[in-house]
Protein backbone atom coordinates (compact mmCIF):
# COMPACT_ATOMS: atom_id res chain seq x y z
CA UNK A 1 0.00 0.00 0.00
CA UNK A 2 0.89 3.40 -1.05
CA UNK A 3 1.74 5.99 1.38
CA UNK A 4 -0.83 8.15 -1.36
CA UNK A 5 -3.15 5.15 -0.60
CA UNK A 6 -2.57 5.50 3.49
CA UNK A 7 -3.51 8.54 3.52
CA UNK A 8 -6.57 8.42 1.50
CA UNK A 9 -8.09 5.99 4.22
CA UNK A 10 -6.24 7.93 7.04
CA UNK A 11 -8.13 10.92 6.08
CA UNK A 12 -11.70 8.75 5.18
CA UNK A 13 -11.67 7.48 8.77
CA UNK A 14 -10.91 10.66 10.34
CA UNK A 15 -13.85 12.19 8.43
CA UNK A 16 -16.22 9.28 9.11
CA UNK A 17 -15.42 9.88 13.29
CA UNK A 18 -15.70 13.86 12.75
CA UNK A 19 -19.39 13.30 11.08
CA UNK A 20 -20.16 10.83 13.93
CA UNK A 21 -18.87 13.05 16.91
CA UNK A 22 -20.99 16.04 14.74
CA UNK A 23 -24.18 13.72 14.62
CA UNK A 24 -23.96 13.07 18.22
CA UNK A 25 -23.14 16.71 19.50
CA UNK A 26 -26.63 18.01 16.95
CA UNK A 27 -28.46 15.15 18.33
CA UNK A 28 -27.06 15.46 22.34
CA UNK A 29 -27.32 19.63 21.99
CA UNK A 30 -31.16 18.86 20.41
CA UNK A 31 -32.29 16.62 23.34
CA UNK A 32 -30.44 19.23 25.87
CA UNK A 33 -32.60 21.96 24.75
CA UNK A 34 -35.53 20.33 24.53
CA UNK A 35 -35.78 19.53 28.57
CA UNK A 36 -38.27 21.29 30.83
CA UNK A 37 -34.95 22.11 33.02
CA UNK A 38 -33.48 24.30 30.11
CA UNK A 39 -36.59 25.70 29.05
CA UNK A 40 -37.50 26.83 32.59
CA UNK A 41 -34.28 28.26 33.25
CA UNK A 42 -35.88 31.57 32.04
CA UNK A 43 -38.09 32.86 34.84
CA UNK A 44 -41.10 33.67 32.60
CA UNK A 45 -40.98 30.34 31.37
CA UNK A 46 -42.03 29.08 35.22
CA UNK A 47 -45.55 30.99 34.90
CA UNK A 48 -46.62 29.01 31.63
CA UNK A 49 -44.41 25.62 33.60
CA UNK A 50 -47.35 26.30 36.29
CA UNK A 51 -49.88 26.55 34.10
CA UNK A 52 -49.40 23.64 32.11
CA UNK A 53 -49.48 21.45 35.74
CA UNK A 54 -53.11 23.31 36.58
CA UNK A 55 -54.55 22.14 32.80
CA UNK A 56 -56.44 19.88 32.20
CA UNK A 57 -53.63 18.33 29.60
CA UNK A 58 -51.31 17.36 32.47
CA UNK A 59 -52.13 14.00 33.88
CA UNK A 60 -54.72 13.31 31.58
CA UNK A 61 -54.82 9.27 30.59
CA UNK A 62 -51.35 9.23 32.66
CA UNK A 63 -49.58 11.12 30.14
CA UNK A 64 -47.25 14.43 31.90
CA UNK A 65 -46.65 15.94 29.13
CA UNK A 66 -43.59 18.91 29.49
CA UNK A 67 -42.92 21.98 27.05
CA UNK A 68 -41.06 20.10 24.11
CA UNK A 69 -44.57 17.92 23.45
CA UNK A 70 -46.46 20.71 22.36
CA UNK A 71 -43.96 23.64 21.17
CA UNK A 72 -41.34 21.66 19.18
CA UNK A 73 -41.81 18.90 16.44
CA UNK A 74 -40.65 15.08 17.25
CA UNK A 75 -39.07 12.58 15.76
CA UNK A 76 -36.72 12.32 13.37
CA UNK A 77 -38.64 13.33 10.32
CA UNK A 78 -39.58 16.26 12.23
CA UNK A 79 -36.12 17.04 13.55
CA UNK A 80 -35.23 19.78 10.77
CA UNK A 81 -38.18 21.50 12.49
CA UNK A 82 -36.98 21.02 15.70
CA UNK A 83 -33.67 22.07 14.55
CA UNK A 84 -35.07 25.57 13.10
CA UNK A 85 -37.48 26.35 16.14
CA UNK A 86 -34.21 26.28 18.53
CA UNK A 87 -31.96 28.16 16.25
CA UNK A 88 -34.58 30.85 15.13
CA UNK A 89 -37.39 30.88 17.49
CA UNK A 90 -35.22 30.32 20.69
CA UNK A 91 -32.45 32.62 19.40
CA UNK A 92 -35.36 35.60 18.91
CA UNK A 93 -37.40 34.13 22.56
CA UNK A 94 -33.65 34.91 24.43
CA UNK A 95 -33.56 38.30 22.99
CA UNK A 96 -36.72 39.08 24.27
CA UNK A 97 -36.36 37.65 27.17
CA UNK A 98 -33.17 40.20 27.80
CA UNK A 99 -34.96 42.81 25.72
CA UNK A 100 -38.74 42.62 28.13
CA UNK A 101 -39.46 43.31 31.76
CA UNK A 102 -40.98 39.35 32.80
CA UNK A 103 -40.20 39.81 36.80
CA UNK A 104 -43.61 39.49 36.96
CA UNK A 105 -46.30 38.13 36.32
CA UNK A 106 -48.25 41.01 35.40
CA UNK A 107 -45.64 42.31 33.17
CA UNK A 108 -45.60 39.23 31.20
CA UNK A 109 -49.29 38.95 30.76
CA UNK A 110 -48.65 42.42 28.92
CA UNK A 111 -47.13 40.38 25.65
CA UNK A 112 -48.64 36.96 26.68
CA UNK A 113 -51.54 37.83 23.32
CA UNK A 114 -47.74 38.06 20.76
CA UNK A 115 -46.30 35.24 22.52
CA UNK A 116 -49.39 32.93 22.03
CA UNK A 117 -50.28 33.69 18.37
CA UNK A 118 -46.52 33.21 17.57
CA UNK A 119 -46.87 29.89 19.22
CA UNK A 120 -50.67 29.20 17.56
CA UNK A 121 -48.60 30.19 14.24
CA UNK A 122 -45.86 27.64 14.65
CA UNK A 123 -47.86 24.97 14.94
CA UNK A 124 -50.24 26.50 11.91
CA UNK A 125 -47.33 25.82 10.30
CA UNK A 126 -46.53 22.49 11.01
CA UNK A 127 -49.53 21.39 10.52
CA UNK A 128 -50.55 20.88 14.75
CA UNK A 129 -47.79 18.03 14.13
CA UNK A 130 -47.48 17.91 18.30
CA UNK A 131 -50.90 17.74 18.52
CA UNK A 132 -51.41 14.44 15.93
CA UNK A 133 -48.81 12.48 17.59
CA UNK A 134 -50.95 12.29 20.78
CA UNK A 135 -54.27 12.95 19.36
CA UNK A 136 -54.01 10.37 16.30
CA UNK A 137 -57.30 10.55 13.62
CA UNK A 138 -59.41 12.48 15.62
CA UNK A 139 -63.00 11.24 15.24
CA UNK A 140 -65.08 13.42 17.44
CA UNK A 141 -68.93 12.40 18.46
CA UNK A 142 -71.68 14.75 17.18
CA UNK A 143 -72.91 16.23 14.08
CA UNK A 144 -71.37 19.90 15.07
CA UNK A 145 -67.68 18.48 15.58
CA UNK A 146 -68.13 16.26 12.67
CA UNK A 147 -68.84 19.33 10.47
CA UNK A 148 -66.16 21.37 12.44
CA UNK A 149 -63.48 18.64 11.83
CA UNK A 150 -64.56 18.74 7.95
CA UNK A 151 -63.00 22.45 7.97
CA UNK A 152 -59.51 20.20 7.85
CA UNK A 153 -59.94 19.00 4.58
CA UNK A 154 -62.29 21.87 2.75
CA UNK A 155 -61.20 24.92 4.60
CA UNK A 156 -57.15 23.77 5.09
CA UNK A 157 -57.22 23.92 8.86
CA UNK A 158 -55.42 22.30 11.37
CA UNK A 159 -56.49 21.48 14.89
CA UNK A 160 -55.00 24.81 16.29
CA UNK A 161 -57.38 26.94 14.41
CA UNK A 162 -60.11 25.92 16.38
CA UNK A 163 -58.64 24.49 19.71
CA UNK A 164 -56.66 27.60 21.36
CA UNK A 165 -56.81 28.14 25.29
CA UNK A 166 -56.49 24.67 26.21
CA UNK A 167 -53.35 24.85 28.39
CA UNK A 168 -52.20 28.42 29.34
CA UNK A 169 -54.03 31.35 30.98
CA UNK A 170 -57.03 32.27 28.00
CA UNK A 171 -56.12 35.09 25.74
CA UNK A 172 -58.30 36.26 22.50
CA UNK A 173 -58.47 33.93 19.81
CA UNK A 174 -56.60 35.00 16.89
CA UNK A 175 -57.49 34.11 12.83
CA UNK A 176 -54.60 32.27 12.03
CA UNK A 177 -55.67 32.23 8.24
CA UNK A 178 -56.43 35.91 7.87
CA UNK A 179 -53.31 36.46 9.73
CA UNK A 180 -51.23 34.82 7.46
CA UNK A 181 -53.15 36.62 4.93
CA UNK A 182 -52.50 39.87 5.76
CA UNK A 183 -48.56 39.34 7.54
CA UNK A 184 -49.67 40.54 11.02
CA UNK A 185 -52.29 39.37 13.96
CA UNK A 186 -55.93 39.23 13.67
CA UNK A 187 -57.54 38.94 16.41
CA UNK A 188 -60.99 37.47 16.25
CA UNK A 189 -63.70 39.65 17.83
CA UNK A 190 -66.35 38.40 20.61
CA UNK A 191 -69.64 37.12 19.68
CA UNK A 192 -71.46 40.22 20.00
CA UNK A 193 -68.24 41.69 17.76
CA UNK A 194 -69.28 42.03 13.97
CA UNK A 195 -66.69 39.81 12.78
CA UNK A 196 -62.59 40.27 12.98
CA UNK A 197 -60.22 42.98 13.49
CA UNK A 198 -56.73 43.71 12.90
CA UNK A 199 -54.88 43.86 16.03
CA UNK A 200 -53.23 47.42 15.03
CA UNK A 201 -49.94 46.30 16.45
CA UNK A 202 -49.46 43.16 14.60
CA UNK A 203 -47.54 40.45 15.87
CA UNK A 204 -44.09 41.42 15.08
CA UNK A 205 -41.45 41.44 18.03
CA UNK A 206 -40.45 44.83 18.05
CA UNK A 207 -44.09 45.57 18.91
CA UNK A 208 -44.96 47.51 22.02
CA UNK A 209 -45.93 45.25 25.23
CA UNK A 210 -49.20 46.99 25.53
CA UNK A 211 -50.62 45.69 22.54
CA UNK A 212 -51.33 42.30 23.70
CA UNK A 213 -52.92 43.70 27.07
CA UNK A 214 -55.13 46.18 24.88
CA UNK A 215 -56.29 43.13 22.37
CA UNK A 216 -57.04 41.10 24.72
CA UNK A 217 -59.54 43.38 26.77
CA UNK A 218 -61.11 43.97 23.41
CA UNK A 219 -62.23 40.20 22.19
CA UNK A 220 -62.15 37.58 25.43
CA UNK A 221 -63.68 34.96 24.86
CA UNK A 222 -65.48 32.70 27.79
CA UNK A 223 -65.48 29.32 25.83
CA UNK A 224 -62.27 29.56 24.20
CA UNK A 225 -59.21 27.35 24.66
CA UNK A 226 -55.74 27.87 24.53
CA UNK A 227 -52.67 26.23 23.03
CA UNK A 228 -49.79 28.68 23.48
Amino acid sequence: MTGIQKGAIGTLLTGGLLGIVLVAVVFGGEAALSTEEFCTSCHSMTYTQTELKQSTHYGALGVNPGCKDCHIPQGFKNFHLALYTHAVDGARELYLELVNDYSTLEKFNERRLIMAHDARMNLKKWDSVTCRDCHKDPNPPGADAQEAHLKMKTEGATCIDCHQNLVHEEVSKTDLNASLAAGKMVVVKDEEGDGEEEDDEGEEDGDEEGSGAEAKSDTQEDDDEDEE
